[in-house]
């Protein structure tokens, strides 16, 4: 064997033991992401509207600062739409839920677009506002 070839056969044994560490390494699986938490989804999907923090200004839907337990249509500083003035209820688990479904169903002609269909991201979302009592 000449030293050229020596070089060349130990030069592919090393190159081979890369690309297969390379592979080894490629087909591992990604580490999962952390999936959000109520707080996080809250502010993706309803900080826009709303404030949780009564030092904010009040923005298109009123504080949700310890909703749960408050009379439906009753937050100081927000004017409500007319179907809220008719609300008779107390915000609770059961209603916030239904609310996020659709808050149409709830009270009808609430001025509120959001839907969320899936019931994971919406209990996280009223887990998060019950903590806020």
């Amino acid at each position: 064997m000449t030293k050229l070839h020596a070089a060349w056969t130990i030069g592919l044994g090393f190159c081979s033991a890369v690309l297969a560490a390379h592979i080894a390494v490629a087909q591992m699986p990604l580490p999962a992401a952390k999936p959000p938490d109520g707080a996080t989804l809250f502010k993706q999907q309803c900080a826009t509207c709303h404030t949780t923090n009564t030092a904010d200004p009040v923005r298109q839907g009123p504080s949700l600062y310890k909703i749960v337990g408050r009379p439906a249509g009753k937050a100081d500083g927000f004017k409500y739409s007319a179907g809220f003035a008719k609300a008779d209820f107390v915000w609770d688990d059961a209603k916030l839920d239904a609310w996020l479904t659709n808050p149409q169903d709830v009270i009808p002609g609430a001025v509120m677009a959001y839907r969320q269909a899936k019931p994971d991201t919406r209990a996280m979302i009223i887990a998060y506002l019950k903590e806020l009592n």
